[in-house]
């Protein structure tokens, strides 16, 4: 990855835009980032890491904390960042989370992250990715084949993080190799196998416990095979079965007995029924003869009832003819009176015609009176108007006055109120200083705190090793002397032994002399050889601890030394302030931090004053030109208001004194109006009334003398109609009309009666017929004992199932037995062919996972082989900055415990011929083997050229812990890196940084934001 152009806006210490163009620094640059403590040269790497992962490269802000406090509120904070990756370009764009002021009206609202990523192909642009910052993190992440922790460990060396790829563990350093160098198809092999083994195991013990299952399932004797159990069960169901058909043939018999019983029980009970049900027919025989003669009686009714009916009809007639008469005779009273009255009001038209000639004069002279009245009226609406144009301009000058003194007034405060906070502002740039000092104070105090704590613990740890070195002398002197004493009670030993040997006669082995007088006598604690080999042991074991416990007291007093020096470093920086305590250096950083936002406010205050007061100046001026043209307008709109109040007092002079308006005009002929309309409608209304009433009564008359006729024609009819039904009463034997009208019933009621006896006559039937057809088939034949018959057949239907529960037990016990068998089998294959496929699956997946001997894996194994290429190349350029003292290794023993191992590092001292782990050196020489670690690892990623191309590393300070020496060799080899094709990019305030590396990016540090400028050899 190559950056190609970087641009900022309100990002970090910049308030506004800054750009780096980076390919103005050449093909190959080596470039020093410089500026003083505090102004920004880390947040440019920010920036390039913020822009690609959307964080920063030390971790410690969130991007919404990334946005400058000195930007202004309509400038939005946002990254373009430009980079190759092999001979493709892209641009990304990446805005984090932040306040933004409304569009509108007045507050702020939250603007939301968005990133969008473009792949650009010459003069053309193609968007991958339009706003979504989730699938921008996971495209880059795909590209560069890095995740941001990764980045910033291989990239970017950045300020406090120079150690973390150096002390990574076998496990995080495995992480980051993995995505490196692509190693990830060892490990999905790793997985793959143990994914397989486990499936295998589980279906083995799965397969395990169903045979285990299936032979519990089947209850077997102690001792008793499958096949034991199938022979002695199979003469058994042969006998249960000839059992079962004996006793179902037996059944058989003694039911099909007992259903023809039944059958001759059910018909000997249902004879006795039908006769019962024919008793119960006589009984009814009297009521059924009572109901045909009431319905005999009724259907001559029934023939009669049109007779009936016309009677009623013309009786009804005669009654609606008489109330008629009744009224057309009052009907004819009430327009004779109303006639009367008419006539009455029609004698007195003439007097009315004359009041109705008098009133229309009066009308007309009222109407004259309109015409002063008119132009009265259209004069007040024109001088109303002119006075609501007078109070309207009125308003608008006062408004125009009031609006210039807030004006003014404003002014004035606004005025006051700069010089308060230019004041306030003015010590800003010093705050700023300050606090960014004492930033850096604080994070120098936490350094001196932990490595004064350190101290503390590595004087009690030299304190504690000399006591055990002590201790472990005098035990190894102590081993020594029993060993010496024991080796000298066996020498002295092995006389006595020889002496048991010699006989009389016989030469002596040592001094050949026949005679033996006084041969050596044993001692009871003579030591064995085992013994001796034992103590020889203990000694050599005490030894070698004593060996080690001054070699840790030696490499402790070494650390002891290294860390006092470090600690006297820290506090010489520190100052005064070495000194404070933690809480008061934090307390007084706070204080600072106050001032310095105190002042960053009334900054922006000022700012804020100073652009009002703009604005005030330009509204002053339009203000005044508005407060004297609204002046001029109101006199001219009074004189005009004059002018018409003198014209409406001559027209009133010409207007009666008993109308004082024309209002009260309008209601005088209002008034007359409506007279006049009333006594003409009245005339009108009694003439039409008059002519109405002789025409009612006319037709009252007439209608009089029909409703006569049509009451005498009704009354005879009624007579006829009469006569007629009671000729027929007595021929249908009915006494009077009541007996006419208790043998009435309707239709349904006939009909229902009818069903009745029908419905009796069919049931008798029915029984006759059934009774002696039963009887007729029951002759000759005895009524069953069903209680006996039923008994048996319970009794052999027992038996018989008894018999089929044996038969049916004993038959599934068979088909169990024989299902089982075969499934054994099966299962048996089953297993045999899991447990061969586990032997070899399974031995393979152990060891690819590290389960056996050293415990790597096969993935840990391929890094560990391209590791050591890594350190290969790390551990000469370490040799060339460290003059040869040091060189990288890779520690090979296995990791107590489950830990996993094989890619941790240690450190070969050359001047003590010792190998010790990388965390004993000090931080000098952890910068350079960092660097070390950082260049080599480039080297051979892109030396495999089968993954990721890291041809750009960025170093973010560290070279102030070397002395000049070893600067010279750490910048060499910067140097070399760059002429292999390599961006290498410096971040340092170091001025001998400055002085040899002429190609650099100044931040120039102000008190309103930091600025860039690029500076060229």
């Amino acid at each position: 990855m190559r950056p190609i152009h970087l641009t900022m806006t309100a990002f970090g210490p910049f308030a506004d835009t800054q750009t780096i163009d980076f390919a103005k620094l050449g093909q190959n640059p080596l470039f020093l980032l410089n500026g003083p403590t505090g102004a920004g040269k880390t947040s440019i790497l920010d920036a390039i890491c913020f822009a690609l992962y959307g964080k920063s490269t030390g971790d410690e802000r969130e991007a919404a904390q990334m946005r400058c406090d000195y930007a202004a509120p309509t400038t939005l904070t946002e990254v373009t960042f430009e980079f190759e990756l092999g001979s493709q370009r892209y641009r990304i764009r990446r805005v984090p989370e932040q306040a933004r002021p409304k569009k509108n009206g007045e507050g702020t609202t939250d603007q939301k992250p968005e990133a969008q990523l473009y792949r650009v192909d010459g003069e053309q642009e193609v968007l991958l990715v339009p706003s979504k910052v989730s699938e921008a993190n996971a495209l880059i992440e795909q590209l560069t084949g890095l995740d941001a922790d990764q980045f910033r460990q291989v990239m970017v060396l950045p300020q406090g993080k120079f150690r973390q790829l150096l002390m990574a563990d076998s496990k995080e350093r495995e992480k980051i190799f993995s995505q490196l160098f692509q190693t990830q198809i060892y490990r999905k092999i790793e997985d793959k196998l143990k994914a397989q083994a486990a499936a295998l195991r589980k279906e083995n013990d799965a397969l395990a416990n169903q045979r285990a299952g299936m032979i519990n399932a089947l209850e077997l004797e102690e001792g008793i095979t499958l096949e034991d159990e199938q022979a002695k069960l199979a003469p058994k169901l042969a006998d249960a079965l000839t059992q079962k058909n004996a006793h179902t043939q037996a059944y058989e018999q003694a039911n099909h007995a007992l259903v023809s019983a039944k059958s001759i029980a059910a018909d000997f009970t249902a004879l006795a029924q039908l006769k019962a049900e024919q008793l119960k027919l006589d009984e009814q025989s009297g009521v059924i003869t009572q109901t045909q003669q009431r319905c005999e009686r009724a259907q001559q009714a029934q023939q009669i009832e049109p007779s009936y009916q016309f009677y009623l009809a013309r009786e009804q007639e005669a009654q609606l003819s008489q109330k008629a008469l009744q009224q057309s005779e009052e009907q004819l009273k009430q327009g004779q009176r109303v006639a009367s009255e008419k006539a009455a009001e029609f004698a007195k038209l003439a007097q009315l015609n004359e009041q109705a000639k008098a009133e229309q004069a009066e009308l007309q002279k009222l109407n004259g009176l309109t015409v002063p009245f008119n132009a009265l009226a259209e004069l007040a609406r024109e001088i109303k108007q002119a006075e609501t144009a007078r109070l309207n301009g009125q308003q608008q000058l006062q408004t125009f006055e009031h609006k210039l003194a807030q004006c003014l007034q404003q002014k004035q405060s606004d005025d006051a109120e700069l010089a308060k906070q230019q004041q306030l502002a003015e010590p800003l740039f010093n705050l700023q200083q300050q606090f960014n000092a004492l930033q850096a104070h604080e994070k120098t105090h936490q350094q001196w705190l932990k490595a004064s704590a350190e101290l503390a613990l590595l004087g009690e740890r030299l304190q504690q090793s000399l006591v055990n070195g002590k201790a472990l002398n005098l035990a190894e002197q102590k081993e020594r002397e029993q060993l010496n004493q024991a080796q000298l009670r066996w020498h002295q030993g092995q006389a006595a032994i020889l002496a048991q040997t010699l006989q009389q006669g016989l030469p002596c082995p040592v001094c050949g002399s026949g005679s033996h007088p006084a041969p050596a006598q044993p001692q009871h604690d003579l030591p064995t050889e085992a013994v001796l080999e034992q103590l020889t042991q203990q000694a050599n074991k005490a030894q070698q601890d004593l060996a080690s416990a001054r070699q840790e007291y030696k490499s402790l007093n070494v650390q002891l030394t290294e860390k006092q020096q470090f600690v006297a470093e820290l506090a010489l920086s520190l100052g005064e302030y070495v000194q404070y305590s933690a809480q008061q250096l934090t307390q007084h950083l706070q204080g600072l931090k106050g001032q310095v936002e105190q002042a960053q406010l009334a900054q922006n205050q000022v700012k804020t004053i100073t652009e009002r007061l703009k604005q005030q100046q330009q509204q002053e001026e339009p203000l005044r030109q508005q407060v004297d043209a609204e002046s001029k307008r109101v006199n001219q709109l009074q004189s005009q208001l004059a002018q018409l109040q003198g014209k409406e007092a001559s027209l009133r002079e010409q207007i009666p004194t008993d109308f004082s308006s024309l209002t009260q005009l309008e209601r005088a002929i209002t008034a007359a109006t409506k007279a006049l309309t009333e006594l003409e409608l009245n005339i009108q209304t009694i003439r039409d009334q008059h002519q109405v009433a002789q025409t009612a009564l006319a037709q009252l008359q007439a209608a009089n003398t029909a409703a006569i006729e049509q009451n005498e024609t009704s009354k005879t009819r009624q007579e006829q109609a009469l006569t007629g039904f009671n000729h027929q009463l007595a021929a249908a034997n009915f006494a009077d009309l009541a007996a006419y009208k208790q043998a009435c019933l309707t239709k349904a009621e006939i009909s229902a009666l009818t069903e009745e006896i029908n419905a009796y006559q069919q049931a008798c039937q029915k029984n006759q017929a059934n009774t002696a057809q039963l009887a007729e088939k029951l002759t000759d034949i005895n009524e069953p004992d069903m209680a006996q018959l039923t008994q048996q057949a319970e009794r052999l239907l027992a038996q018989k199932a008894q018999a089929e529960a044996t038969w049916q037990g004993l038959h599934n016990r068979a088909e169990q037995l024989q299902k089982a068998a075969l499934q054994l089998a099966e299962l048996g294959k089953k297993i045999t062919q899991v447990e061969q496929e586990y032997e070899v699956v399974g031995t393979l997946a152990n060891v690819a996972n590290g389960q056996t001997g050293n415990k790597i894996s096969l993935q840990r194994f391929v890094l560990s082989v391209l590791l050591d290429d890594v350190l290969l190349d790390a551990s000469a350029r370490l040799q060339l900055m460290s003059k040869g003292r040091y060189r990288l290794l890779r520690k090979e023993e296995r990791a107590k415990g489950n830990k996993a191992s094989g890619l941790e590092l240690e450190v070969e001292d050359a001047y003590t011929g010792k190998v010790r782990s990388v965390a004993t050196l000090s931080g000098g020489e952890s910068f350079m083997a960092a660097l070390a670690m950082a260049l080599g690892l480039s080297e051979v990623v892109q030396a495999y050229a089968g993954g990721i191309k890291l041809d750009t590393l960025f170093i973010d300070e560290g070279f102030g812990s070397l002395d000049q020496e070893s600067l010279d060799l750490a910048v060499r080899t910067l140097m070399d890196l760059q002429s292999s094709g390599r961006m290498v990019g410096v971040i340092s305030h170091v001025s001998e940084m400055k002085e040899q590396l002429s190609t650099r990016v100044d931040v120039n540090k102000t008190s309103i934001g930091s600025t860039l400028t690029l500076v060229l050899p």
